[in-house]
């Protein structure tokens, strides 16, 4: 029982640094790349509808907080940190079953993980992506952000449709 045990544990972890380290370097490389590539504040269109920019996020999402005076900076650096590790928690522990969970918590946390290193490191999160429609632009996001909102919606599909149908 005992080994059984401990050989899950290691494929849970492994499973967590596959999928989440995949997302972290993939979200390090396109914002590498954007820098590379582009002055801060450029924009290249793309499509009629979406652009590639280069801008600096010094707040939460939408920008929310980027004007806060600094302070924000260690708030998320230690929110997302704390997140980070109650999944890391979340993810060894959580039932087998639980193929659906689990996996979306990974995606989260591979960019939870990617924009808590732009963070700690830069003070600010690297956004490239702008969509926008009609001259109405969406707050530009990055890699990270995808994955932290399609594991979300992936989390919540499971809690609210999957996981009640296995039950009844």
């Amino acid at each position: 029982m005992m080994q059984t045990d401990n050989r899950d544990l290691k494929s849970s972890i492994l499973s967590m640094i596959l999928i989440a380290g995949t997302i972290f370097i993939l979200d390090q490389l396109t914002k590498s790349l954007i820098v590379r590539e582009f002055y801060l504040g450029q924009r290249s269109e793309i499509m009629s509808f979406f652009n590639l920019v280069h801008v600096r996020n010094y707040g939460a999402a939408f920008s929310f907080l980027s004007d806060a005076g600094g302070w924000q900076r260690w708030f998320l650096t230690g929110v997302s940190g704390v997140a980070s590790i109650v999944m890391i928690y979340w993810i060894n522990f959580a039932k087998d079953e639980k193929v659906m969970e689990k996996l979306s918590l990974m995606i989260i946390l591979g960019g939870a993980l990617g924009n808590f290193y732009d963070r700690l490191v830069l003070g600010y999160v690297i956004d490239f992506l702008d969509f926008h429609w009609s001259g109405t632009h969406f707050p530009a996001f990055n890699i990270a952000d995808m994955a932290i909102t399609i594991g979300a919606v992936l989390f919540i599909m499971d809690n609210l449709f999957l996981s009640s149908k296995k039950g009844s």
